[in-house]
C-alpha cells in the first residue's frame, strides 16, 4: 500500500497510491516550536509564514501564482514538533508542486519589506488568538503543564519576539535547522513511485547532507506539572479544561489510550462525555476530549464550555466518567463496538487525501515506517478490556488531574 525511499542526502519519500485525479503532496520537517528558546520563540511559525515571500528564483506573487494558477492550493502549518508545507493539485502538476516546495525550503531570501509586512500579519494573528478563550485555554494549559520545558512555548511566540526577527536570523535558522535528514516528502495520489523518486532526486537531492551527529533536541523528557488555576475573563460562559499527562508516541499504551480517548470524548455524538453531560443535562454545547502525543510525553484534555452555574456539576460529572473508566472494565461487546467505531473513523480519515498525506508524512518522520489501515485496525482490535482499564488507572487518578477555568 505504501512505497518509500531515502535519498543519499537523507530526504525520505513516502507514497500512498490512490485512484484520485487530485494529488496531495507535502514536506514534513522535524522542526517546531519546542526547538526554540528565548528570543527565537515563535520563529518556526514565522518562517512558515515567510517561506512564501520570495526566493532567489521567484518573488512572492510568482510563488502564490505557481500553484493557484493551475487550480491548486498551497499552504503550511507549524506544530510544537513539526513544520509542514503542502500542496493540492491535479496529478499532472505534481512536478510543479515539488519544485516549488523545494525552492522555498532551500532558496528563501526573506525580503525585508515582505518580512516587515508579515510581522503585522502574525501580530494580528496573536491578537486574534488572545480574543478566543476556547482556543487560548489549550495553550495556557500546556504552558502550565510543561512549565520550564520548551514544550510549554506558545507556537505563535510573543509580539515582542516577532517584531525583532530579522531576515538574517531567519536565513540562519533555515540553513541550520531545515536540513535533509529532518525532511519527509509525502504524497497521496495516482502517482508512479519511480517517477516520484526521480522528481524528488531532481528537486531535493542536490541539497548537501548535514551533520547527522549533531542533535537538535537536547532537552530531557518534560515533567508534567499538576495545577488548579482560575482566571477571570468576563466570558459569556465558563470555559473549563481538565487534563493530565498521557503516553508519548512511542509509549506501549498509546493505542489503548487512543481508544480510551475516542470512547470518552471523541468526534462521535455517542461519546460518553457527550451523552452524560450534554445530552442528559444540557449543561454545554461543546464537550470533547483530545489526546496529544509528543515524542517523549503527551497530554490528555477534556474541554467544555458550560453555563456559569453548571461549572461545579459539570466538573463532577467529568470526573465520574474518568473514575468509571478506571474502576470498571468494558464488556467484550462494548469493546468490540468501540473498536469497530474507531477503525471506521480511521478508514474515513484515510479516504480523505489531505489527511492521508499528512498522516503518512508524520508517521514516516517519526517511525521510518507507516502502518497500513489493516495493521492499525489489528492493533486497535487487540486492545483488551484490561488494557483500557490499566491505561485509565495509570493516567486518570484524581491527584494527577489539573484544572484550568476561564470564567
Amino acid at each position: 500500500m505504501y512505497e518509500s525511499h531515502t535519498l543519499p542526502n537523507g530526504v525520505k519519500i513516502i507514497l500512498s497510491r490512490t485512484n484520485s485525479r487530485v494529488t496531495y503532496s507535502g514536506v514534513y520537517i522535524n522542526v517546531g516550536s519546542r526547538d526554540e528558546t528565548g528570543a527565537d520563540e515563535g520563529m518556526a511559525h514565522f518562517i512558515e509564514h515567510s517561506l512564501f515571500k520570495g526566493t532567489t528564483h521567484r518573488r512572492a506573487h510568482h510563488i502564490l501564482n505557481r500553484i493557484d494558477g493551475v487550480g491548486g492550493e498551497l499552504n503550511a502549518f507549524t506544530t510544537k514538533e513539526e513544520t509542514c508545507i503542502y500542496a493540492t493539485s491535479l496529478a499532472e502538476h505534481l512536478d510543479r508542486c515539488l519544485e516549488l516546495m523545494a525552492d522555498v525550503l532551500f532558496n528563501s531570501i526573506f525580503p525585508e519589506a515582505e518580512i516587515e509586512r508579515e510581522k503585522d500579519v502574525v501580530v494580528e494573528e496573536i491578537e486574534s488568538y488572545n480574543d478566543s478563550p476556547s482556543e487560548l485555554i489549550f495553550d495556557q494549559f500546556e504552558e502550565l503543564a510543561f512549565e520550564g520545558h520548551p514544550l510549554a512555548h506558545n507556537i505563535l511566540g510573543s509580539k515582542r519576539n516577532v517584531r525583532r526577527f530579522t531576515a538574517e536570523r531567519l536565513r540562519g535558522r533555515l540553513r541550520g535547522c531545515y536540513q535533509p535528514r529532518r525532511m519527509v516528502v509525502a504524497v497521496a495520489g495516482d502517482v508512479d513511485f519511480k517517477r516520484l523518486a526521480r522528481l524528488c532526486e531532481r528537486h531535493f537531492g542536490h541539497q548537501p547532507q548535514d551533520d547527522a551527529s549533531q542533535p537538535w533536541r537536547t532537552e530531557g523528557k518534560p515533567v508534567v506539572h499538576r495545577f488548579d488555576r482560575r482566571i477571570h475573563r468576563r466570558t459569556h460562559q465558563t470555559h473549563l479544561l481538565l487534563g493530565c499527562e498521557a503516553p508519548g508516541i512511542y509509549h506501549p499504551q498509546k493505542t489503548a489510550f487512543s481508544l480510551l480517548n475516542n470512547i470518552l470524548g471523541g468526534p462521535a455524538m455517542n461519546s460518553r462525555l457527550n451523552v452524560a453531560i450534554r445530552e442528559k443535562y444540557g449543561f454545554c454545547y461543546t464537550i470533547e476530549s483530545q489526546y496529544v502525543p509528543f515524542t517523549d510525553s503527551g497530554l490528555f484534555y477534556i474541554y467544555a464550555g458550560v453555563d456559569h452555574q453548571a461549572e461545579s456539576k459539570a466538573i463532577e460529572l467529568i470526573k465520574d466518567e474518568l473514575r468509571r473508566m478506571a474502576d470498571t472494565e468494558l464488556t467484550a461487546r462494548q469493546l468490540r463496538s468501540a473498536a469497530r467505531q474507531m477503525v471506521g473513523q480511521m478508514a474515513v480519515n484515510a479516504d480523505l487525501g489531505l489527511n492521508e498525506m499528512q498522516s503518512i508524512g508524520k508517521a514516516f518522520l517519526n517511525f521510518d515506517h507507516v502502518d497500513t489501515l489493516e495493521e492499525m485496525a489489528a492493533d486497535v482490535q487487540a486492545v483488551s478490556p484490561a488494557d483500557l482499564r490499566q491505561a485509565a488507572q495509570a493516567f486518570f487518578a484524581d491527584e494527577s488531574l489539573s484544572t484550568l477555568v476561564y470564567d
